[in-house]
């Protein structure tokens, strides 16, 4: 340890101790796309300890040369930094494969076998995190195996052993209660990872330090000055090649379950005593043990099922048309959802939640929409093209901030519209946004939980969706055309109520 280092000093850059990240299934989309790049952007911007291996588990008959190559072309695709041969020959010898089945014993024996010799090799000291980059019904018999080769055993290791559980975490309340039981029993609790990439994003940690670091927007974010808050998750894009896993989640469970509702935990929650992970996941969790689900789930809830249309210009095949989808298929590919928040911050201000496929635009959004001014002095003719307030906080694209409020028009009436004040994280900050899975994985690396869910908030999230689910089970979606913001059901939702969705 540094003496002359302060520990509470975040400014200063946080390097992992030597160890290996194991990549099971290494050859899939999201190791390629997302996993690998994000180590090299480590490894460019000096993040990565010289003590460190990348080793690679999955079904093929490869040496260390062939995953090598394989990691080289998928990191220099995707990488967010500047490409540098330099570097890239740092991490080429750290490298490594092992090929095998997750059934094989013997293919797990080698797996134990050469994270033990890359403890002398190169200077791991027993220190691994195990990403599972794999389907959630491969959990099972890979947690088994690690069990009982001894490589999830800290004290058999010499060193710390991690579990990275990507979603879904269950499919239901049941599922996911079996499952944490499961990777709870074979990892030590604080041990397990459970990754949801958005919570990366540095547009969905700014939340909190927008609302905790500045005195300008905490005293008015309650029911008193707040009528609603609009969480929007909006797709251009349609199911591509999953239609083997969408269809048999649909939109609810693919994202409302996880990245939505973790999103109206950070918006909603009070301010933890410290920024400590413990402290924030506490907050969060009251949250959602406070998240009432609508009585009439037939009037406060829309699904919809894209019909063929045009987005972007061009012609968008409809969800029963996309490869191996069921021509009789009834899932969703859109949500709208009113929920409340039953206590004394948030009682009565509705939480409108949205997310689909095949919208008009891609964008993830959260807007808080603030009550209108209680008495306006002026003629309602000069007032026409004034709304709400509005706090928008923008996650993707354009990341940043808007701040919307009435000004008045240079003229000689008193003329009042909505003005915008849009703050940007390309304009304002010298330094581009790290990928969300590039601080992931240096944060378990590390060992840090903040930006990790546990168990508790992710049975929680069962416990809001599981309700829509029974309720919804042997209806059909609502049909809306591709390139339409949602069904008409979700306009009209909010038009009972005198509101409308904002156009993200």
């Amino acid at each position: 340890m540094n003496p002359l280092r302060d520990a509470q000093d975040r400014r200063l850059p946080r390097i992992p101790e030597p160890c290996a990240l194991v990549i099971f299934g290494v050859t899939g989309d999201l190791a390629q796309k997302k996993l690998l790049p994000a180590v090299y952007d480590l490894a460019n911007r000096g993040l990565l300890p010289p003590g460190f291996v990348v080793l690679g588990f999955a079904r093929r008959d490869w040496g260390d040369g062939d995953f090598e190559s394989l990691a080289h072309d998928a990191a220099k695709q995707h990488a967010r930094t500047p490409w540098r041969e330099e570097v890239w020959a740092r991490l080429a010898g750290n490298i490594k494969f092992v090929g095998g089945s997750f059934d094989d014993d013997a293919a797990f024996d080698h797996l134990a076998a050469t994270l033990d010799e890359l403890r002398d090799s190169h200077g791991i000291q027993g220190n691994a995190a195990f990403y599972f980059s794999i389907p959630p019904a491969a959990f099972p018999v890979v947690l088994k195996q690690l069990a009982r080769t001894g490589m999830a055993d800290n004290a058999r290791s010499g060193g710390w052993r991690r579990v990275v559980v990507e979603k879904p975490f269950g499919n239901d309340l049941p599922s996911a209660k079996e499952l944490n039981d499961l990777v709870d029993d074979v990892f030590t609790r604080q041990d397990v990872f459970r990754i949801d990439h958005y919570l990366g994003k540095e547009t969905v940690q700014n939340i909190l330090a927008l609302r905790f670091a500045n005195s300008l927007f905490e005293p008015l974010w309650s029911a008193r000055y707040v009528d609603s808050v609009q969480i929007t998750m909006a797709e251009d894009v349609g199911i591509g090649t999953r239609a083997a896993f969408y269809d048999s989640v649909g939109t609810a469970r693919d994202v409302l379950q996880n990245h939505l509702l973790q999103l109206l935990a950070l918006v909603a929650m009070e301010e933890p005593t410290s920024f400590d992970a413990d402290e924030i996941r506490t907050e969060k969790l009251k949250v959602l043990k406070a998240i009432t689900v609508p009585k009439d789930v037939a009037r406060d809830t829309v699904r919809g099922q894209y019909l063929p249309g045009w987005v972007g210009g061009q012609r968008a095949k409809g969800y029963l048309e996309e490869e191996d989808v069921p021509p009789d298929s009834t899932t969703e590919t859109y949500v709208a959802v009113r929920l409340g928040i039953q206590n004394r911050r948030w009682a009565g201000v509705p939480f409108y939640i949205r997310a689909g496929k095949r919208l008009p635009r891609r964008v993830t959004e959260v807007a808080i929409m603030f009550k209108k001014a209680p008495h306006l002095p002026f003629d309602p003719v000069d007032m026409e093209m004034l709304g709400n307030n509005q706090l928008v906080i923008r996650v993707q694209p354009d990341e940043g901030v808007v701040l919307k409020f009435g000004s008045k028009v240079p003229g000689t009436t008193m003329e009042v519209r909505d003005i915008a004040m849009d703050f940007q994280y390309g304009e304002a900050f010298t330094e581009s946004s790290p990928e969300a899975y590039e601080r992931l994985v240096l944060d378990v690396l590390i060992g840090d939980r903040t930006l990790f869910p546990d168990a508790a908030e992710v049975e929680q999230s069962w416990a809001v969706v599981d309700p829509l689910e029974h309720a919804w089970a042997g209806t059909r979606p609502e049909p809306y055309r591709a390139g339409e913001w949602g069904p008409r059901a979700a306009d009209e939702m909010l038009a009972r109520e005198g509101r409308a969705w904002r156009r993200a």
